[in-house]
């Protein structure tokens, strides 16, 4: 009679498998701790200089107005110039570069911008704006502007910092890794803090890892539809997941239309994005244009942009991005000062509205004031959930250290019937946002790997416990 050899630590027995769940909820809720114990521990450094970053950035609107006051004010006057004798102005106090477009003032105690491009020494991607004073054509001041929204350097400074980290293209990668992965921390914190029993939810008379949990828990459910709306919409302009949206509006007849810049009427298909704008006094010039686009409709804030080239056509078109929300648009011909094409907001697709919409409160235009303190306060609320995911993780170690992983084989305890079409699922959002498919499937291989390593080293790879 044989028997069979005892196992070696090279061969050590894998532990029993989980028992299966009752149910769905209990078969999914260890899967999703730890996957948000792992995702909260690996991305929130990312997410932390996100928040911190953005914190700053929902400050700088206000913080601008106080920087550039001198610039972007004056007392208010009887009369205000022709916008054409503003820009005169401004081009003899800056004959070099190109005028690119011309902002007039919006209000009684308001500058006129104009941006000129190919100015030396100004980054290819800006714009040297000139302040005038609309009812003097005194030259204020000039300042490098940069985007639709007229950043000025303070606060594109802040931008850029919050987007790439001053690191160019490479950079932006790590925020969009943050927002790939908010919504999917939210969501799964979501899931985790009503999958409790009421009365583990509780803070009062709590202390200790128990207390931080409540913090953690309860502030982030209240949190997580703003921070589920913020990875949605930064995702939005994000380089490859904002790409595959791109494509997909476009395949759906969703994408942001333009107005044809055709001179003459002839809708041609030429485009304002392209070229480098031509003489602001070109044609019938900025004021019959700006009167042309006036009998359109069009109040302030505007912008006018000159022709591109002889056959193009002036555009104006509303730039005021609070609520209500003025976004319309004429093409005028510089030979008759007809406008030739008018495109309206209202006609915009529905996912061209919301996404216009969408971006406008992600940067804390769409609302003003009230818009960028509920940034802060949501930037601000994340800085602390992090904070306090990382002393629960320290607590768990009993304050000497921080505690255990959350154990492996969460998955076997999910029905197949609920496990394969969530697999499918996770695929296609990977897919379409890379930056939370490709970091997944690196931490699933790399998880693989490593319980096999400890498998073969005999080593506990259960924990014996509940998970939480």
């Amino acid at each position: 009679m044989t028997t069979a050899p005892s196992p070696t630590t090279d061969e050590a027995p894998r532990p029993p498998a989980p028992a299966p769940a009752k149910g769905v909820r209990a078969g999914l809720r260890p899967l999703v701790l730890r996957l948000h114990f792992y995702a909260g521990v690996l991305v929130a450094p990312f997410l932390l200089v996100a928040a911190l970053t953005g914190l700053l950035y929902a400050a700088s609107f206000q913080a601008e107005e106080i920087v550039y006051d001198h610039e972007l004010t004056v007392p208010a006057g009887d009369r205000k110039l022709p916008v054409s004798e503003q820009v005169a102005a401004a081009r003899e106090a800056h004959p070099e570069g190109t005028v690119s477009a011309v902002r007039p003032s919006p209000g009684k105690d308001a500058t006129t911008r104009v941006m000129l491009s190919g100015i030396p020494g100004v980054d290819p991607d800006h714009t040297l704006a000139v302040f005038v004073d609309p009812y003097t054509a005194e030259v204020r001041g000039e300042l490098e502007q940069y985007g639709s929204s007229g950043a000025l350097p303070l606060r594109t400074w802040i931008d850029k910092f919050h987007r790439d980290l001053h690191l160019g293209e490479p950079g932006r990668l790590y925020s969009e890794f943050a927002a790939s992965w908010l919504w999917v921390i939210a969501g799964g914190g979501l899931v985790l803090w009503f999958s409790r029993r009421r009365a583990l939810r509780k803070l009062r008379g709590t202390t200790g890892r128990r207390r931080t949990l409540a913090l953690h828990g309860g502030v982030g459910a209240w949190a997580a539809a703003g921070f589920i709306f913020l990875s949605a919409t930064g995702l939005t302009w994000s380089t490859y997941a904002g790409a595959n949206i791109g494509e997909l509006r476009a395949s759906l007849g969703q994408e942001t239309p333009s107005v044809s810049a055709a001179a003459a009427g002839e809708h041609s298909g030429h485009d304002t994005a392209g070229g480098t704008a031509g003489d602001a006094a070109h044609g019938v010039g900025l004021d019959r244009v700006l009167a042309a686009a006036r009998a359109e409709g069009l109040g302030d804030p505007v912008e006018i942009v000159p022709p591109a080239d002889e056959e193009s056509a002036y555009v104006v078109r509303q730039i005021q991005r609070s609520w209500p929300e003025k976004q319309d648009t004429v093409a005028v011909d510089p030979a008759s000062g007809e406008v030739t094409d008018v495109l309206r907001f209202a006609d915009y697709p529905v996912l061209a509205k919301l996404t216009r919409w969408g971006i406008d409160l992600h940067t804390g235009n769409l609302f003003g004031l009230v818009n960028q303190i509920a940034l802060m306060a949501l930037a601000f609320t994340l800085i602390l959930l992090i904070l306090w995911g990382y002393r629960m993780w320290w607590q768990r170690g009993r304050g000497s250290a921080f505690g255990r992983p959350i154990p492996r084989g969460a998955w076997q305890q999910v029905p197949p019937y609920v496990l394969v079409p969530l697999l499918a699922a996770i695929a296609v959002l990977g897919y379409f946002v890379p930056l939370l498919g490709i970091p997944l499937a690196a931490f699933l291989a790399v998880d693989i790997v490593l319980g096999e390593v400890a498998h073969r080293r005999g080593r506990r790879t259960y924990g014996s416990g509940p998970a939480a």
